[in-house]
């Protein structure tokens, strides 16, 4: 994740485009490919949405993360489409599973699945990139700034450029979890058994 970007040097289009395809070959309950991405590329287009999704004093100064962000030079609006879902899940071969019903909103796991799919794509071809959320007070103004209609639920957002240099995040210092911690094997609470690695 990619917190400061090159503003001057546009993502070029096929980029953009291989990180859509990728996106669109994201796993989707019932095939039902709930998502829409609102690309946003040109200096209006992200102003318009920055405006939006920051509340700001007209004379405070933005801070480092949005200073660093808001230089990203394309931001993809992750979008999920629920009604999709339940409509797929109304037809003949899936009729016993009631989207409504489902311990978690798929729609949103899967628009995240094919976020992550971009992200991938994007380091694969040498960019940054940072998945974020639109803090809970500007979903609305985002949704009418862009034209999102609401029934679509703003699940995120994909920044996407050339890293600029980066100061690292200072959570980072927490370490990441090691496997025996996070991975089970056969019932929770049995750690996944530790292998020797190549280089012992």
């Amino acid at each position: 994740m990619r917190r400061t970007f090159q503003a001057d040097r546009p993502v070029p289009e096929e980029i953009i485009g291989a990180a859509l395809e990728a996106a669109t070959r994201a796993p989707s309950a019932g095939f039902s490919q709930g998502w829409d991405f609102v690309v946003l590329r040109s200096d209006a287009e992200r102003a318009a949405f920055w405006d939006a999704a920051v509340s700001t004093r007209a004379d405070a100064t933005p801070d480092r993360w949005l200073r660093g962000v808001s230089s990203a030079p394309c931001l993809v609006l992750c979008c999920s489409d629920p009604e999709r879902y339940r409509r797929r899940y109304a037809e003949p071969d899936k009729a016993t599973g009631t989207p409504h019903a489902w311990p978690v909103p798929y729609w949103d796991v899967d628009t995240g699945m094919a976020a992550l799919l971009m992200l991938l794509t994007a380091v694969d071809h040498d960019l940054g990139g940072l998945f974020f959320g639109v803090p809970p007070s500007s979903v609305e103004a985002v949704r009418e700034a862009l034209g999102v209609p609401a029934d679509r639920r703003l699940v995120g957002v994909v920044a996407l450029g050339y890293p600029g240099a980066d100061v690292r995040s200072p959570s980072l210092r927490r370490g990441r979890r090691p496997l025996a911690e996070v991975a089970h094997a056969g019932r929770f609470g049995r750690p996944w058994p530790q292998r020797a690695s190549s280089t012992d």
